[in-house]
């Protein structure tokens, strides 16, 4: 089964939780023991697991990315915004998916562990496709 998450992003950099929307496409699903993976069409966008229970811990992921790499007008792809060549580089370093284990019905995740979209040059509207196998 194949789902699609659509969502608009605020100004900037930030991190959104879709933790929700991804369970909701397990359950859908009816997967009991199996795969899911979560993929984002986007090149300047990502998708990552951390935690999402201390607001801080985002904020830190957010401010450290952008100090290794950041905004500058010395990059030589110019697209729309030299925000815009850093979003390639920094979802080029986090990565455009995520695979995890469904039991039970269930994501296998940690129990601060959230799903959590990574958005580099907002504002946007994205998709994030969800693929639920078997297994």
């Amino acid at each position: 089964m194949l789902k699609t998450i659509t969502l608009e992003t605020p100004n900037g950099d930030a991190l959104v939780d879709i933790t929700a929307q991804v369970r909701a496409a397990v359950a859908e699903s009816g997967v009991q023991s199996g795969l899911c993976a979560v993929i984002v069409p986007h090149t300047t966008a990502a998708v990552t697991v951390n935690s999402m229970m201390d607001p801080t811990t985002p904020q830190d992921i957010i401010a450290d990315v952008r100090r290794l790499v950041p905004t500058r007008v010395d990059f030589k792809h110019q697209y729309d915004t030299p925000a815009d060549a850093a979003g390639h580089i920094k979802a080029a370093l986090i990565g455009h998916s995520v695979l995890l284990v469904i039991e039970n019905g269930e994501l296998l995740l940690g129990g601060s562990q959230s799903v959590m979209f990574y958005e580099f040059d907002g504002p946007r509207k994205r998709r994030v496709q969800v693929k639920v196998v078997a297994g």
